[in-house]
């Protein structure tokens, strides 16, 4: 099973291990169903690249995405909600996007990878915005508190969390998406309909018990 650094849902703890609500979820679902699953962290085009050739099983992510759509299985049940947000300072008038980001600078997470009508906008010459990158989420929030940037594209999740680690308080921003949270599967996996089948069944069985599984 594959994932990216995406605290708090999946990411690699002090200590290297593999952790997070989404992982731990997904290993509960995976021993119900009788499987044994190796977990393993990747960048983002290396986690996709892996779901088109098989190497990589299964992911806890983003549903729809285009370049996966023909190559991976998704499974019924909806996981949980990502939200990725425009983030700005205090004083700062809010955004209308995209208009407003007309020769901006945007800080970004680098080995994030966007929809494409986010990404068009992104990369639009026209509008010449600045991308920003930088390695994790605390180092975006103190990019944008130090005006190293006007605004940051970042999941509302992770930024929660960094947040939290930096004590810093509210920061408005806007809403860009809400994308649905679901099992991924590679076409290639061995047996790929059949672990999606397992672990749909088990999810539904706990479910039923009347376990709350939503990843908040």
């Amino acid at each position: 099973m594959g994932y990216y650094e995406f605290p708090p849902y999946s990411y690699t703890d002090a200590q290297g291990q593999p952790s997070g609500s989404g992982l731990e979820l997904a290993a509960r679902l995976l021993d119900e169903a009788g499987y044994q699953a190796d977990f393993r962290s990747y960048p983002g085009a290396r986690l996709y690249s892996g779901l088109l050739d098989g190497s990589i099983h299964i992911w806890a992510g983003a549903s729809g995405k285009p370049e996966l759509v023909e190559h991976t299985l998704e499974g019924k049940h909806l996981l949980g909600e990502i939200t990725l947000n425009l983030y700005f300072r205090h004083g700062t008038p809010a955004p209308r996007i995209p208009d407003d980001l007309q020769d901006r600078g945007v800080i970004l997470i680098t080995g994030y990878s966007y929809w494409q009508d986010v990404n068009q906008w992104l990369t639009d010459p026209a509008r010449n915005i600045t991308h920003h990158r930088t390695a994790n989420h605390t180092s975006a929030l103190e990019m944008l508190l130090r005006r190293r940037g006007d605004y940051l594209l970042d999941y509302q999740a992770p930024v929660e969390q960094a947040k939290r680690t930096l004590g810093m308080g509210e920061l408005p921003f806007v809403e860009v998406q809400r994308l649905p949270l679901r099992l991924i599967y590679s076409r290639r996996a061995p047996d790929a309909e059949r672990l999606r089948e397992d672990l749909d069944r088990v999810y539904q069985q706990l479910q039923d018990a009347g376990e709350d599984l939503w990843l908040y």
